[in-house]
């Protein structure tokens, strides 16, 4: 029991017993093909445990916002098909998020999940931050332990947050402060040095004075960005050089105009910061690759389009080729780190971007909470 939450091995004894088990197997699907597994084969150790010790698994998941209600765009037949290939006698619920009390937390929904099975396994980390009925529920009624799958993220995203190995730096990125101000602050607490990009770097910038022509910004951050910058500026480090797309242009359309110029850390009215630029990178990856713990949450610009991808390239790079433990915090970073073909090099990636981000500023979850409160714990 780590963390004072159950796992599998504190279950009672699992033969003959049907067991359900809350997996996160919200995975991309196109024209009903899933387009990425690793979800799916993230929770083979904990069903395999299960089933080898003659468990009757059921698991059950969301996927999508089908908001309530059946709809067959969100049906998990997809993935069913592709987990009974993996996990042969696993079976597969329909999508929780048809039943509107899945997100209600409603109690009735809860005794409905649960009738039947004897014992309950939380191992959907990407959902644990969220009180909704599958996670907090089963716990309150069922013997219940965490997977493999949630107790190693707590294991690793804990273990950086509580007692790092140092140097300790951090790399943020993404859209808003406003979204990440709590996780800001926290890794201020602990980390060494903090590396700010993508959009949110623009307001520390305009914080510090520097012209930020049509970047994304958020007015009602600047004072708190200042205060920010005022108590920890020795330790946070904001981009020296960014690109900009000129007046006239439009992200993901290369030919839709606007010119693509790299400036230092003032851009020109009209001007869009769309990625760090190269001279950021190499003292970013300076940093980095001086650490002996790495964690990245966000990537650097927008690195879906081609013309920017550059700098979350490079920043991903410097994190693999760094001497420390590297942990990516899930979400955007989790994509890039697999679209630069850079994810064998990352000691681990998380599989949940929400999840992460609450744990390491929080320091725990509304699905840990619930476990320790489970019959056995």
């Amino acid at each position: 029991m780590k963390f004072g939450v159950p796992e599998l091995e504190d279950l009672p004894d699992v033969d003959g017993k049907s067991v359900l088990v809350r997996v996160d197997f919200n995975v991309p699907i196109r024209d009903g093909v899933i387009t990425d597994d690793l979800r799916i084969r993230a929770a083979l150790p904990t069903l395999g445990w299960l089933t080898e010790r003659g468990a009757r698994v059921t698991a059950c998941t969301h996927l999508g916002r089908p908001k309530g209600e059946p709809n067959p765009k969100y049906s998990v037949e997809p993935v069913r098909a592709r987990l009974a290939e993996l996990a042969p006698g696993v079976e597969l619920a329909e999508n929780l998020r048809f039943d509107a009390g899945e997100e209600a937390n409603d109690p009735a929904f809860v005794e409905r999940l649960v009738g039947g099975h004897d014992l309950y396994v939380n191992d959907a980390f990407g959902a644990s931050h969220r009180a909704h009925a599958s996670i907090v529920g089963p716990p309150r009624t069922l013997p219940s332990a965490a997977g493999r799958l949630l107790a190693k993220e707590v294991e690793v995203l804990l273990g950086i947050r509580n007692d790092p190995a140092r140097p300790f730096v951090a790399i943020t990125g993404g859209s808003k402060v406003s979204d990440k101000l709590g996780v800001i602050r926290a890794l201020l607490d602990v980390a060494d040095q903090l590396v700010i990009g993508g959009g949110m770097c623009f307001t520390f910038l305009a914080a510090m004075g520097n012209g930020i022509g049509a970047s994304l910004f958020e007015a009602d951050q600047v004072d708190t960005c200042r205060a920010l910058l005022e108590e920890h500026g020795d330790r946070l480090h904001l981009p020296s050089d960014i690109v900009g797309l000129g007046p006239g242009g439009k992200l993901f359309e290369p030919d839709a105009g606007g010119e693509v110029r790299n400036f230092g850390r003032s851009l020109p009215d009209g001007w869009m910061g769309v990625d760090i630029g190269p001279g950021s990178a190499a003292e970013f990856g300076d940093i980095i690759r001086d650490a002996a713990t790495i964690l990245w949450n966000g990537p650097m610009g927008v690195f879906e389009d081609p013309r920017f991808e550059a700098g979350t390239r490079a920043v991903g790079e410097s994190v693999a080729d760094g001497r420390g433990f590297s942990v990516i915090g899930g979400g955007d970073s989790a994509a890039a780190v697999a679209q630069f073909g850079l994810a064998d090099r990352v000691d681990h990636i998380s599989t949940g971007g929400g999840a992460s981000l609450e744990l390491i500023e929080q320091g725990d979850l509304p699905g840990l909470d619930a476990l320790r409160g489970a019959p056995n714990a």
